[in-house]
C-alpha cells in the first residue's frame, strides 16, 4: 500500500507549497513505477479555499483524512500562522488531535506555528522562515529555534524553512523512506538538487551594522572603518579610553556580543556584501574584509554559513561570475 500523505491547508495557503508537496510525493516511483506514495489535500471544512494568489484551490476531503494518514502536511497560510501566539482555533485543534500517535507530521515555511501552538514542539528544536524566527521564538519560548538551516529533523515531528525549503524537506522525508536512489530520482524528475548545500543562513541580509549610540560606539564606528585591518581588543579598547575588563564588559551589554565575535561578524558582513556586489578575487576579498587568507575566509564562511564564498557567490550572482 502507498504511503498515504495528507496535505491540511487553510485559507491563505501558498500554492507553490502545495504543488511541490504533490510533485513530490507524486514523483516517487518504485522500481517497478508503482507509485510510493498516495497524496490528498484535506481542510477543516471541504470546498473552495483562498489562497495568497489571485485564485482560490478546491479540497474536497475534509480533516477526517487525517486520520487514514502516515504523514501530515502542514503549508503555511499568510493570513493565519503568526496569529496563533494565543491558541489555535477549535476546529484546527480538532482537526489536528484526528492525527493518530503514530503518523508523522511536518510544517512548511510558518506551518511552524500551528505544530508550536498545538503543543508538538515543545522542548524540540524547529525552524520557519528566517523573517518569521524572532516571533516565532518570542510566541513559543519553549520551541529550540535554529533560524539557520532548511529543515529540521525532530523524528515525528518536521519544520522547514521558507517556501523552497519545503522542497529540502520533502526529499529528505523521500531519502529517509525508501532511500537516496528514489530521492535522487525524484529530484532529477523535478529539476531540483537532491541536496542543497549549506542552510537558510546564506539567505538573511546582514549588512555591515552602524554603531548605536552607546558607551563602545566610537570603538564600534572606528573598527567598521578599518575592519581590512588587523585589530586587538587593546585597541578597541583604548578608543573608548577604558580597561580591556570595562570595555569588553559594556560592549558584551550593549551588543550581546564579545567584541571579537562582534569584529567577525561584521568582517562576515563585508565579505558577503563584497561577493554579492564585486568581481574581487576570493583572496581580494579574504583581504578587504579582514579575514587575511582565503583559507581563513573559506573556514569561516563553512562554519557560519555552511557554504563557501565561492558557493555563495555562485547562488547569489551565478556561475562564471
Amino acid at each position: 500500500m502507498p504511503h498515504r500523505v495528507a496535505v491540511l491547508v487553510r485559507h491563505g495557503v501558498l500554492p507553490m507549497e502545495l504543488g511541490l508537496v504533490h510533485q513530490l510525493f507524486g514523483s516517487a516511483r518504485s522500481t517497478h513505477g508503482e507509485p510510493l506514495y498516495s497524496v490528498v489535500t484535506c481542510a477543516l471544512t471541504p470546498g473552495m479555499i483562498r489562497t495568497d494568489a489571485d485564485f482560490p484551490i478546491r479540497a474536497d476531503h475534509g480533516p477526517e483524512a487525517l486520520q487514514e494518514a502516515d504523514t501530515v502536511l502542514v503549508p503555511a497560510s499568510h493570513e493565519e500562522d503568526e496569529s496563533y501566539a494565543d491558541g489555535l482555533p477549535p476546529a484546527l485543534t480538532a482537526a489536528l488531535d484526528r492525527i493518530p500517535p503514530g503518523s508523522r507530521i511536518a510544517s512548511i515555511c510558518t506551518g511552524a506555528f500551528v505544530l508550536a501552538a498545538h503543543g508538538l514542539l515543545d522542548g524540540r528544536s524547529a525552524t520557519t522562515h528566517w523573517l518569521s524566527t524572532d516571533h516565532f521564538a518570542r510566541a513559543h519560548p519553549t520551541v529550540r529555534v535554529e533560524p539557520e538551516v532548511l529543515y529540521v529533523d525532530g523524528g515525528r515531528v518536521l519544520t522547514s524553512a521558507g517556501e523552497a525549503a519545503g522542497i529540502d524537506l520533502c526529499l529528505h522525508m523521500i531519502r529517509c523512506d525508501f532511500g537516496a536512489a528514489v530521492a535522487a530520482d525524484v529530484a532529477r524528475r523535478t529539476v531540483v538538487p537532491p541536496h542543497r548545500e549549506g542552510g537558510q543562513a546564506q539567505y538573511i541580509p546582514r549588512p555591515v551594522a552602524a554603531p548605536a549610540s552607546s558607551s563602545t560606539s566610537a570603538a564600534r564606528a572606528w573598527a567598521l572603518s578599518r575592519l581590512e585591518q588587523p585589530l586587538t581588543l587593546r585597541e578597541l579598547a583604548d578608543r573608548e579610553a577604558m580597561s580591556v575588563r570595562t570595555f569588553s564588559r559594556r560592549f558584551r551589554e550593549e551588543s550581546g556580543l564579545t567584541p571579537m565575535q562582534w569584529l567577525a561578524q561584521q568582517r562576515l558582513a563585508r565579505a558577503r556584501q563584497l561577493l554579492e556586489e564585486t568581481d574581487c578575487t576570493v583572496d581580494r576579498v579574504a583581504a578587504e574584509s579582514g579575514f587575511g587568507t582565503a583559507a581563513s575566509l573559506r573556514q569561516h564562511f563553512q562554519t557560519a554559513l555552511g557554504v563557501s564564498p565561492r558557493a555563495y557567490r555562485v547562488t547569489f550572482r551565478g556561475p562564471g561570475r
